[in-house]
């Protein structure tokens, strides 16, 4: 991306890394409190004693918390969204905001109440509750230009436009949507939202499909290699030792991680280090086939020693080569026998698609946070994430059994006459 301009703060820390323009908003600290909670009435930072608060994870506004007396300060979370379910649950008493998503709560649901501290207040410093616009390193020209357009821009004609902004959030704030019951509320989430779970549902299979198929196929490729013989000349053995230990070190690697932390590196990092800005669904795409490489390739593995050691012995007297053994006899009876566990395979690339929410890839729990978002109604957009993902999870693994069943029967004989 080329700038940021969304509530960044123009931090000493953030200025070793990225340059900031001209600051164009002041936004003071303010705690946001359910509407009808024990801390509703509060006036100052002394009127939170005991109070369970928290704030977003990585800014300065977690630290703000340690000014207030005796508060019980909770973890920091990823997001607002994350912060204001956990406030209307009853798991935190309040968090610390800006005010202009605390005012973007308030005028979205009347569960919210911003609590403006004029008396005691947060002690902050003019960095941190500045906001400007975040560009990379020496981007002088697009600095200039933004400079320029924000110079045109008086401070009250930008008051005004920040207050605009935050009345016209995309946040479904009819009564209707907040009436009758559980499942009326989720009837009426589905209906107005449809197109973006289905659109993340569809992501969701089509990255789990083809990264599942593609792992499957590198772990059949690295299984054979790892099972073939010794090569006769000194040079080529060497080579095929070293390029083993390279599959062992990636095997080890991506079994070893976790796959968001795999996603932010490859992502991110190609990007970074190399300037290479990969398509998000390509990239998800990629991530969950090499991730799923690394495992198929230890279950291949698995399934080849499974196979009777006789039939390896009765190929090469029949003068099979290893290619031939593996593709005619071998692999045949590999892909029945590992079926069960390919299916599973495929069944947690469902579900671990929305780690890649991390890139923002829009997968069906990147939607259905979107769609939380929008609503302030968490508890039941999940629940239909959740349905949904019970249902993808479910067909899959039916129709896998009913095609275990189908391959479960021998065409071949096996032993002999003594």
């Amino acid at each position: 991306i080329d700038m940021i301009i969304a509530g960044m703060s123009p931090t000493a820390e953030r200025r070793q890394e990225i340059d900031f323009s001209d600051s164009y908003y002041r936004s003071e600290p303010v705690m946001v409190v359910s509407s009808d909670g024990d801390y509703a009435n509060a006036k100052s930072l002394k009127d939170f004693k005991d109070a369970k608060i928290t704030a977003q994870q990585g800014v300065y506004l977690y630290n703000l918390i340690d000014q207030i007396p005796g508060v019980s300060k909770q973890t920091a979370m990823g997001d607002f969204g994350a912060m204001r379910q956990a406030l209307a649950s009853g798991i935190i008493d309040g968090y610390v905001s800006e005010r202009p998503e605390a005012k973007t709560a308030e005028e979205a649901s009347s569960k919210y109440k911003m609590i403006t501290l004029k008396d005691g207040g947060f002690q902050v410093s003019d960095d941190d509750v500045s906001l400007a616009v975040g560009l990379r390193k020496g981007d002088s020209q697009q600095m200039e230009q933004v400079n320029k357009v924000l110079a045109g821009i008086s401070q009250e004609e930008r008051a005004k436009l920040m207050d605009h902004i935050i009345d016209i959030q995309p946040a479904d704030k009819t009564d209707e949507a907040k009436k009758g019951n559980f499942f009326s509320q989720m009837s009426n989430i589905i209906a107005k939202n449809w197109p973006q779970f289905l659109r993340g549902t569809g992501i969701t299979l089509l990255i789990s499909i083809i990264g599942t198929v593609v792992g499957t196929f590198i772990g059949l490729m690295i299984g054979v290699y790892r099972t073939a013989p010794k090569a006769a000349n000194k040079f080529v053995a060497l080579l095929q030792k070293l390029f083993g230990w390279v599959l062992n070190v990636y095997i080890e690697v991506f079994r070893g991680t976790p796959m968001i932390v795999q996603s932010m590196v490859i992502y991110y990092g190609t990007a970074q280090a190399f300037g290479i800005n990969i398509d998000r669904t390509l990239a998800a795409v990629f991530i969950v086939s090499i991730n799923t490489g690394a495992y198929m390739s230890e279950i291949v593995r698995g399934g080849i020693f499974a196979v009777d050691k006789g039939q390896f012995e009765a190929a090469t007297a029949l003068g099979f080569t290893h290619g031939q053994t593996m593709r005619k006899i071998v692999l045949p009876q590999v892909i029945r026998n590992i079926l069960p566990a390919t299916g599973n395979e495929f069944v947690i690339n469902i579900k671990d698609t929305s780690v890649l929410n991390v890139i923002s890839v829009v997968e069906l729990y990147f939607a259905g946070n979107t769609v939380a978002s929008q609503t302030y109604q968490y508890f039941q957009t999940f629940f239909v994430i959740a349905a949904i993902y019970f249902v993808l999870t479910f067909t899959v693994t039916r129709i896998l059994r009913y095609v275990e069943r189908r391959l479960d029967q021998d065409t071949y004989t096996q032993g002999g006459v003594h």
